[in-house]
């Protein structure tokens, strides 16, 4: 394993922040695969899992059992993690802007298409060669005036050539489920039956530009162009699969959770051919069974009509029926009691996890 640190930006004299990242294997003998952990630094189950992925990739690549490189970024956000402020974590967005951490990332379509629109020819493997080149040579060019974008630049420049990009996140109080676009999902159904995701959530475009669709869209609005210019088809493959996981809830960080969660994503980077199985053996087939992928847009948040105590009726996992109540708001001054009803018929997956509503809240 090979440690190394980034420095960032200082925001004022006298001050210094780095960014860590590990890298096991050797790059360019095989796939890339990049795994980050509490982009929103107030959400720690990433970092457990993280820790106990650090332990496995270091006995793997002890063992010669790499094919690849892996990048791991255990504490994705220095920034957010010095946002301690009246005894809590300030982790998802930056104090100094109001930006969310996980949003803002480059498009880098255009610059990528002026550099490489006329080097693409037949060859897919090729293609994807160039592309990635460019692509690297787009994030190093970024402007980075402030700390924050200095971050932005520097993660995206450890992922943004890889096969493999893996987001960990978590919810406020969920089940296991993630995101990614429907150009990676057959790509990704593979992840969900390793990691046993109960819910996947599609879209093109979630908007603003969070950093796994800045890592995997490129390749299909590449793709595009390429078959504007006069291709009959594409000749480059959805290059990257990107997918932010949500594991689970805040409070979920334990041991035998976040060892679980290692032991899919290492499963499942060993189907993907960066990982020996162990010497005679094979990788085992992941579960048969794969959640049903759904479009984002179909999920249906909650919100709170006005203030007051929250208690929720129905847990994460519940199948809910339409006009079923979910949730009771209570004004803890009139005593009325407001029942915050399902609009839809469908699975509970992710819930607020603070119990004090105000009215807007989702």
């Amino acid at each position: 394993m090979k440690t190394l640190r980034h420095p960032l930006r200082a925001a004022a004299p006298g001050t210094e922040q780095h960014l860590v990242s590990l890298h096991f294997g050797t790059p360019g003998a095989g796939p890339k695969a990049f795994v980050q952990a509490s982009l929103h630094a107030d959400e720690v189950p990433g970092m457990l899992v993280a820790h106990h992925l650090r332990q496995s990739l270091a006995a793997l690549e002890a063992q010669g059992r790499l094919r690849g490189e892996i990048v791991l970024v255990p504490a994705a956000n220095p920034l957010g993690m010095q946002q301690w402020l009246l005894r809590g974590y300030q982790g998802r967005f930056e104090l100094a802007s109001g930006e969310n951490f996980n949003r803002h990332y480059a498009d880098l379509t255009e610059v990528v298409w002026a550099e490489v629109a006329g080097e693409l020819g037949e060859d897919a493997a090729a293609n994807v060669a160039a592309v990635r080149a460019a692509l690297r040579r787009a994030v190093a060019a970024l402007p980075a005036p402030t700390a924050l974008e200095d971050l932005r630049r520097t993660l995206f420049g450890l992922a943004v050539d890889a096969d493999i990009v893996l987001d960990l996140h978590c919810d406020g109080e969920a089940l296991l489920h993630f995101y990614t676009t429907p150009g990676c999902w057959p790509q990704a159904q593979l992840l969900a039956r390793c990691i046993g995701a109960e819910a996947a959530l599609l879209a093109e475009r979630s908007g603003g530009d969070p950093f796994d669709e800045a890592c995997s869209m490129v390749w299909p609005q590449l793709a595009a162009r390429q078959v504007a210019q006069g291709g009959e088809q594409a000749v480059l493959p959805q290059a990257c699969l990107a997918v932010t996981i949500e594991l689970r809830g805040e409070a979920d960080v334990t041991h035998a959770l976040a060892q679980r969660d290692a032991a899919g994503i290492v499963h499942f980077l060993g189907l993907r051919g960066l990982i020996d199985p162990p010497e005679g053996g094979a990788w085992p087939a992941p579960a048969e069974a794969c959640c049903e992928a759904t479009p984002l847009a179909g999920s249906m948040p909650l919100y709170a009509p006005h203030g007051g105590v929250l208690t929720f009726l129905r847990d994460p996992g519940a199948q809910v029926s339409a006009g079923e109540t979910l949730a009771e708001l209570i004004d803890p001054l009139t005593g009325a009691v407001t029942p915050v009803n399902s609009p839809v018929d469908g699975l509970f997956f992710a819930r607020e996890n603070r119990r004090f509503a105000v009215a807007g809240n989702a």
